[in-house]
C-alpha cells in the first residue's frame, strides 16, 4: 500500500504540470474534461425475438476498455483485446469475420466506425438478401430482392459498437496516427465503452423472458391513416367501396438512431403526402365512385407491425378504426421506394402484382392512363417481370397473407432487385434520392387514384389534368424528414407539431404507455415526432373547411372534429377530419396488469406463426470517451522512481539528522 502511495505520487508530479500546462484547470471538471475526451457517435443497440438476440452490448455489466487501433483491411491479427478503428468499406467483411471466427471475435472489446461515405456501385446493406422471406406468400424464399444484404445486422455481437460523428471520427483519427508516429510504449489512448444492456445484466437473452422480468419492451409506434373526404359515419346511404393508398414510415440500421431510411420508404411516403396535398385541391371528390383512404404504418421493418395490427384492429373493429370496414376495401395501391426512378431523361416506375383479377389489371390502367396523362413529363409506368417470384418485401404481403385474393399493386421504382444499394443502412440519406423522382411518383399515384376513384363514370379529363404536384412542398418534405438542417425545426413541421428532436430518424422506437386500442384516446400519448407531424399534415390537407372553424387546445365539440395544430402556441383549428391514430405492436403481444405478455400463436394466423416479436433491452447511460493510460513498463518506471525519492529522502533525513545531533553534541 505504501509503495502505491508513493507511485500515485510520484505520478501525479510527473503528469499533472503536463495537463495544467496544456491549459486553464480550475476545477476537478476541468481536470476531466483535460484527462477525457467524450466522443459523439451513434451505438448499435441490443435487440430480442422469441428464439434469439441481435445487435451489439458490453458482455457484462461493467464498462469496457481496451487500446484502440487501426485495421487497414479487414484480414488484420490482433496480438491483445483492443478497439478496432475501422473504415465503413470494412465493416461488412470485418463483422462477417467476426461471426465465423470465434479466437479472433474473442479479443474484439468492442468497435469504432468512421462515417465515410462508401461508393454507391459497391453498396452496403445490412439485412438480408430477401428481407422478412417468412412473411412472403408465396415459397421462392431464396429469391435476392437485396443482392447487396449481408445479414451482419441479424447476428448477436458481445462487444459494443458506434458509429463516430464525422467531428468525432476525425479527431479519433488524429489520436490513431500520432500513436503510430509515436513508438514510444509508454502511453495508450484507450477507448471506454459504457454500452450495457439490461438483458445481458439480468441474463434474459429472448423477448419472452425479458418482457417478464421487465427488462425490455416491445417494438412500436402509432400508425396514422384518414380518408378524403372525411367519412361521415352517420350518412344512411349505402358505403363506398374503399381505394386504400399505403406506405411505411419507419426504416432500420446497424446504428439505432441513424435510420434514415431516405429511399426505403420514407421517399415512398413524402410522395403521398404531395399526393395526398394534391387531390385536395380537387373539388367534387365526394361525387366519385369510391372513399380514398391513406394510411401511413410504421414498425414494417420489424415484421409488419402496422400493417398487421392495422388488419387485426379492423377485424375486431376498435374504435381508432370506427368508419372503416375491411370488407369494403376493394383495391390497394402501394408507394414502395420511389426516389431513384429517375434515369436517361425520362422516369420509370414498375407495378407489382400478385393477384390477376379484374381490379388488379383495372389498377394497372389507370396507372398506365396516368402516365399518358402527363405526356412530356416522360413518366413512365412497366409492369414488373413476369419471371419475379412476386412481389417484393412490402406491407402488401401482410394484405394477401391476410385476403389471398386481395386485388393490389405495389408501385416501385425497380424491377427484379432493389435499386437501393444502401436498404436499411445509415447511407441511405438524401445523397441517395432524387426529389423529381418523388415527385413524377407522387403525380402518377394521385392521377391513377383519381381515375380508379372515378369508376364507372364518365372521366373529367380537366380536373385530372388539373392535379399537380407542388414541387417545393417535395422538397420541403425531404430536408424537414430526412436533414438535420433545417429538419423537424422546419417551418412546416413546427406549423403542426412541437418536435422533440431536430435531426429525424425513423426507427420505430419501442411501443410506451397503454396502448390506445385498449382504452381509445385520440391523442395518444407517447407518438413519435414523424408520426405526429403525419397526423396533422394529413388531417390538415383532408380536412373539409367550416365557415366558422373554432380554436382548441387539444379537445373539439363538434362531431367528426379534430384539434389541428394546436401544439406550437397550444391554438389548434377544430376541423371535421377523419384522421386518426391506430397502434403498431406485435399481434402476439397483449398488454395486462400494466405490463406485456407473449399469447400463444393462433393457428388459423400464418403471420403470427411466424412473428419475431422484436423487443428491444433497456439501457442506462449510453457513452463513448477517450484517454490516455500508462503502460506497465511506465508503471514499473513510476514504481522504481518513487522507491528512488523515498530512499533518497530516507537517506537524507538520516544524515540530517545525524548533524544536527553533532552539532548539538558539539554546542
Amino acid at each position: 500500500m505504501a509503495l502505491n502511495l508513493i507511485s500515485a505520487a510520484f505520478f501525479l508530479v510527473i503528469t499533472v504540470p503536463r495537463i495544467l500546462g496544456a491549459g486553464e484547470v480550475e476545477s476537478v471538471p476541468d481536470l476531466e474534461k483535460a484527462m477525457y475526451l467524450t466522443v459523439e457517435g451513434y451505438p448499435c443497440v441490443r435487440l430480442l425475438n422469441l428464439s434469439s438476440e441481435i445487435g451489439c452490448s458490453n458482455p457484462g455489466s461493467g464498462k469496457v476498455v481496451a487500446p484502440i487501433v487501426r485495421f487497414s483491411n479487414a484480414h488484420d491479427q490482433l496480438d491483445r483485446l483492443s478497439t478496432v478503428l475501422i473504415s465503413i468499406d470494412e465493416m461488412q467483411s470485418f463483422f462477417l469475420r467476426v461471426s465465423s471466427d470465434l479466437y479472433f471475435a474473442k479479443k474484439v472489446a468492442g468497435v469504432l466506425v468512421e462515417p465515410s461515405n462508401l461508393n454507391k456501385s459497391i453498396g452496403f446493406s445490412p439485412v438480408e438478401k430477401f428481407p422478412q422471406a417468412a412473411f412472403a406468400p408465396y415459397q421462392s424464399l431464396n429469391y435476392e430482392w437485396n443482392p447487396t444484404g449481408s445479414g451482419i445486422m441479424w447476428n448477436s455481437y458481445d462487444f459494443p459498437v458506434f458509429l463516430l460523428s464525422e467531428k468525432s471520427a476525425s479527431i479519433v483519427q488524429e489520436i490513431v496516427i500520432k500513436n503510430m508516429k509515436d513508438n514510444t510504449a509508454y502511453r495508450t489512448d484507450v477507448a471506454e465503452f459504457d454500452l450495457v444492456m439490461q438483458t445481458t445484466k439480468v441474463g434474459t437473452h429472448d423477448s419472452e423472458s425479458c418482457l417478464k422480468e421487465g427488462s425490455c419492451l416491445p417494438l412500436g409506434g402509432y400508425s396514422v391513416w384518414s380518408s378524403l373526404p372525411p367519412i361521415n359515419i352517420s350518412s344512411l346511404g349505402p358505403p363506398k367501396p374503399i381505394l386504400l393508398t399505403i406506405v411505411s414510415q419507419d426504416s432500420a440500421s446497424f446504428f439505432r438512431d441513424q435510420s434514415i431510411g431516405a429511399d426505403s420508404p420514407l421517399s415512398g411516403l413524402i410522395a403521398l403526402l404531395a399526393a395526398v396535398d394534391a387531390l385536395s385541391n380537387i373539388g367534387s371528390l365526394d361525387k366519385l365512385q369510391k372513399q380514398l383512404v391513406f394510411a401511413v404504418f410504421t414498425g414494417e421493418a420489424w415484421g409488419y407491425l402496422g400493417s398487421r395490427r392495422f388488419l387485426h384492429e379492423l377485424d375486431i373493429g376498435t374504435d381508432g378504426l370506427k368508419g372503416l370496414n375491411g370488407t369494403l376495401i376493394e383495391q390497394v395501391l402501394e408507394i414502395g421506394s420511389v426516389g431513384q426512378g429517375l434515369g436517361e431523361g425520362f422516369t420509370t416506375f414498375y407495378a407489382h402484382t400478385e393477384v390477376d383479377s379484374s381490379k388488379t389489371k383495372e389498377m394497372l390502367n389507370a396507372l398506365q392512363k396516368a402516365s399518358v396523362s402527363l405526356g412530356t413529363d416522360n413518366v413512365k409506368m412497366k409492369r414488373a417481370d413476369a419471371s419475379n417470384p412476386g412481389l417484393p418485401p412490402s406491407s402488401m404481403m401482410a394484405f394477401l397473407r391476410k385476403n389471398q385474393s386481395t386485388s393490389g399493386v405495389v408501385l416501385e421504382e425497380f424491377d427484379g432487385s432493389f435499386s437501393n444499394k444502401f436498404y436499411h443502412s445509415h447511407l441511405d440519406n438524401p445523397s441517395n434520392i432524387n426529389s423529381s423522382s418523388i415527385a413524377a411518383a407522387a403525380i402518377l399515384a394521385a392521377r391513377a387514384i383519381y381515375i380508379l376513384a372515378t369508376g364507372d363514370l364518365t372521366l373529367n379529363l380537366i380536373a385530372l389534368n388539373s392535379i399537380k404536384i407542388n414541387m417545393s412542398l417535395v422538397e420541403e418534405l425531404v430536408g424537414c424528414l430526412l436533414t438535420c438542417e433545417p429538419g423537424l425545426s422546419c417551418a412546416l413541421v413546427k406549423k403542426f407539431i412541437s418536435p422533440s428532436n431536430t435531426c429525424p430518424s425513423h426507427y420505430v422506437g419501442v411501443f410506451l404507455g397503454m396502448p390506445s386500442n385498449i382504452k381509445y384516446e385520440q391523442y395518444p400519448e407517447y407518438v413519435d415526432d414523424t408520426s405526429r407531424f403525419v397526423w396533422n399534415f394529413l388531417a390538415d390537407r383532408t380536412a373539409t373547411q367550416t365557415s366558422n372553424a373554432s380554436f382548441c387546445t387539444r379537445e373539439c365539440d363538434g362531431e367528426g372534429e379534430v384539434c389541428i395544430g394546436a401544439e406550437p402556441a397550444g391554438k389548434g383549428r377544430c376541423m371535421i377530419s377523419t384522421t386518426r391514430y391506430i397502434p403498431a405492436y406485435s399481434t402476439r403481444l397483449t398488454f395486462e396488469g400494466n405490463s406485456w405478455q407473449v399469447i400463444p400463436a393462433d393457428a388459423s394466423d400464418s403471420m403470427g406463426l411466424v412473428d419475431p416479436v422484436w423487443t428491444e433491452s433497456y439501457w442506462g447511460t449510453l457513452g463513448l470517451r477517450i484517454y490516455k493510460v500508462q503502460s506497465s513498463a511506465y508503471d514499473h518506471l513510476v514504481l522504481l522512481g518513487g522507491v528512488a525519492v523515498t530512499a533518497v529522502a530516507y537517506l537524507a533525513v538520516i544524515v540530517t539528522r545525524t548533524c544536527l545531533v553533532k552539532a548539538l553534541k558539539h554546542d
